[in-house]
C-alpha cells in the first residue's frame, strides 16, 4: 500500500496582545498577524476596532505575504470616538486627545513593533480615517517609515466635503493646523524634513467618484511641488468599501 505524505499548509500566526496605556489612561488592544518580514502599522476606518480589518476578510487577503514571512501586520485599535468624533466636547479637546493617541503609537505601539519584529524601520497603512493617521504620522515621524499606503483617505479633517463636515466645527489653534497634512505639508520648507520624506514610498489609492477625489488630488499637487515622489491610483467607481481595499492592500502593500 502507498502511503502519501502531504506536507500541512502553514497556519498565519495570530496574536492578541493588550496593555494598559499609561498616555492614553485606558486598555489598549491590538491583533498581530504573521512572524516576520515588513513590519506594517494598520489603521482602522473611522471609530473601527483593532478586529475589522480580520472580520472584513482584508487581511486574509494578504494570507500568501504574511505565511511566507513577507510581511506582518499590527492592527491597531482606534479612539476616533474620543477625539476626532466626540462632539460633546471641545474642539481642542478633541486635537489634544488624538496627540494623546499619537503619543501612544509612538512610545508604546512602534517599541512593541521594534520587539517583536526585530526591525526599525516600518510601513503604515490605513483605509479612509485609517489613512489621514496613516499620512499624518508618516509625514510628521518620517524617519520611522519607508512606506504609507493610504487607501481612500482624507487629508484636511477641517474641510467639509460633502456630507463630512468640518471636524472642528470652525475652531482652529496650532495643534490642528500641525496634524492637518494637506495644511502643514504645503507649507512646508525645511530642507531636512523634506529630504527625509523624499525617500518614503508614498502610495495613494482613491476611487473616481470618492468624496474624497480633490483631497488627495490636492495632496498629490502639494508632494509633486515639494519634489517629493509618490503615486495617485485613481480607481473605477466609489471604490471606498473593503471589497476594494482587499484589492488594494494586495497590490500596494
Amino acid at each position: 500500500m502507498e502511503i502519501s505524505h502531504q506536507k500541512a499548509e502553514p497556519k498565519m500566526n495570530r496574536a492578541y496582545h493588550k496593555w494598559f496605556s499609561s498616555g492614553l489612561h485606558r486598555n489598549m488592544e491590538l491583533l498581530v498577524f504573521g512572524h516576520s518580514g515588513r513590519a506594517v502599522l494598520f489603521f482602522p476606518t473611522r471609530m473601527a476596532r483593532f478586529y475589522d480589518y480580520e472580520n472584513w476578510g482584508i487581511v486574509d487577503a494578504l494570507k500568501d505575504k504574511i505565511e511566507s514571512g513577507e510581511l506582518q501586520l499590527f492592527c491597531v485599535d482606534s479612539i476616533d470616538a474620543e477625539s476626532f468624533y466626540n462632539h460633546w466636547v471641545h474642539p481642542a479637546e478633541r486635537i489634544n486627545r488624538y496627540l494623546q493617541y499619537e503619543q501612544y503609537i509612538i512610545t508604546e505601539v512602534i517599541p512593541f513593533m521594534e520587539a517583536e519584529n526585530g526591525g526599525y524601520s516600518f510601513e503604515v497603512a490605513g483605509c479612509s480615517m485609517g489613512a489621514y493617521h496613516a499620512i499624518n504620522l508618516a509625514m510628521k515621524h518620517p524617519t520611522l517609515f519607508n512606506k504609507v499606503v493610504c487607501m481612500s483617505g482624507r487629508y484636511d479633517l477641517t474641510q467639509q466635503i460633502g456630507d463630512f463636515k468640518d471636524l472642528f466645527d470652525g475652531y482652529r489653534n496650532d495643534d490642528i493646523y500641525f496634524n492637518m497634512p494637506l495644511q502643514f505639508m504645503t507649507n512646508m520648507e525645511d530642507g531636512v524634513v523634506l529630504d527625509t520624506i523624499r525617500k518614503i514610498e508614498i502610495i495613494q489609492a482613491i476611487g473616481e467618484t470618492d468624496p474624497f477625489i480633490h483631497s488627495n488630488r490636492d495632496f498629490s499637487n502639494v508632494l509633486a511641488a515639494k519634489g517629493i515622489p509618490h503615486n495617485l491610483y485613481v480607481w473605477n467607481n466609489y471604490a471606498h468599501r473593503p471589497r476594494y481595499w482587499k484589492q488594494m492592500v494586495n497590490l500596494y502593500l
